[in-house]
């Protein structure tokens, strides 16, 4: 059991591209993984789990097929497990995901965007 903190700043300087999460921690089987966004992902949905964005720098919106919600530095939102969602940083955003380990960030949609998963920094 380690009892360094996890700096996020710190994590957030080892990486540049985007669309792409690293994971920082786990609890449980659920995993914290940071990615840096830019423009706007893929529509997709996980239908077998929520999925917890918390924007920690930048803007982020998550077009929903019913609406948007409009996220700031400092706010989350959880998409419902099944929910049909397309996050959107026009000018860029460095976020928190959590959900369970395994999750493909483009779900069952897939495409050029379908990061490799479990990669820790």
């Amino acid at each position: 059991m380690s009892r360094k903190p996890v700096n996020i700043r710190d994590k957030l300087a080892l990486f540049h591209d985007h669309w792409s999460p690293r994971v920082v921690a786990e609890m449980n089987d659920y995993q914290f993984k940071l990615v840096k966004l830019q423009g706007a992902f893929v529509w997709h949905d996980h239908p077998d789990t929520d999925e917890c964005f918390l924007v920690i720098d930048g803007a982020l919106r998550i077009e929903l097929r019913d609406g948007t919600v409009e996220l700031q530095a400092g706010e989350m939102y959880v998409v419902p497990k099944g929910v049909e969602h397309r996050p959107v940083a026009e000018t860029g955003a460095h976020v928190m995901l959590i959900e369970p380990r395994g999750v493909v960030n483009t779900g069952e949609a897939g495409g050029a965007l379908t990061a490799e998963n479990d990669i820790w920094i």
